[in-house]
């Protein structure tokens, strides 16, 4: 889909320090943020689908209910983890995920619930790419598949959670002209997420930074 790029400066290790131009990016500074060492995969295809109409909110802890609408879905393949501990990490990273683009359609940079599931530089980050959206009318329709989830715990107590959108389905829908976009021919549809989560006293997982790079996913 055709997105408010903006630039900035991936905190990541000194040997891959470089801007990136893509959606949703914000700064992190967390130096373990750029590697998933024994990482478990979300494996296959089985989808474990976030219902485009009906809440996918996880229980507990006055978790907000996050619906999107029929017109456009986000489908979480393989989104499971055998330790409780890390599928807590990866239904908050989820979440947080869902809520940016439940914004975005809302016309919302200010909804509840994307202060809920993110705090920090990810929480401006996430504000300012949905104002892009507000400020050219834009809404988003059709459909991302999210996979090849990687998550794990570094030495600080942080969640790490690296995974791939691919945005090949999905288009920008202008409010006003009813005018479609989708993602150019030219452009990449994958893009890889690179997050970092930290545990409130209340056990919710928020993302406290994010790092896109398109192209660095495949299939």
């Amino acid at each position: 889909m055709n997105c408010p790029a903006r630039l900035v400066t991936a905190a990541l290790t000194a040997s891959v320090a470089l801007l990136l131009t893509a959606c949703n990016s914000g700064g992190g500074d967390d130096s373990d943020s750029d590697k998933i060492e024994g990482a478990d995969q979300g494996g296959g295809k089985a989808s474990a689908a976030a219902s485009a109409s009906a809440s996918a909110s996880p229980g507990g802890t006055g978790r907000p209910e996050i619906k999107l609408p029929d017109s456009f879905q986000m489908n979480f393949e393989g989104w499971t983890n055998s330790d409780p501990k890390l599928q807590a990490i990866m239904d908050d990273g989820k979440e947080a995920l869902r809520a940016d683009h439940a914004a975005i359609i809302e016309a919302d940079p200010d909804a509840s619930y994307v202060a809920f599931y993110n705090s920090g530089v990810a929480l401006e980050s996430s504000q300012k790419w949905i104002k892009g959206y507000v400020k050219t009318d834009d809404s988003l329709i059709g459909k991302v598949r999210v996979f090849d989830s990687q998550v794990r715990l570094n030495s600080q107590g942080l969640g790490v959670l690296f995974y791939c959108v691919d945005e090949g389905e999905a288009s920008t829908k202008n409010r006003k002209t009813n005018k479609v976009v989708g993602t150019p021919t030219d452009v990449s549809p994958y893009l890889q997420y690179r997050t970092t989560l930290e545990k409130t006293s209340e056990g919710v997982w928020k993302t406290r930074s994010v790092e896109t790079e398109r192209g660095a996913c495949g299939q």
